[in-house]
């Protein structure tokens, strides 16, 4: 995600917050989206650096923090605290 700006930085987060949380059958607030999506930026980022892929530009990031939103929010329902 290098050359995106803070503020897109932020709006990726967002929409890939968002997005992961609708595909994995849940609702949450905006601040929740948000963390959830720049987690997820650092994992998918991490996670496709480790698998050798690459993706670029505004789509390119929308993916990579789509997926390691997904992954993360996969990881916390499986190993999370149990209430």
């Amino acid at each position: 995600m290098l050359g995106l700006g803070l503020l897109s930085f932020l709006i990726v987060g967002l929409i890939a917050g968002y997005a992961a949380n609708a595909i994995v059958g849940r609702r949450e607030r905006l601040v929740t989206n948000l963390v959830t999506g720049v987690l997820g930026a650092f994992l998918g980022g991490a996670l496709f650096w480790v698998l050798g892929l690459r993706a670029t530009g505004f789509v390119g990031a929308l993916v990579i923090a789509t997926v390691g939103a997904v992954v993360l929010l996969f990881l916390l329902d499986r190993f999370g605290k149990r209430g």
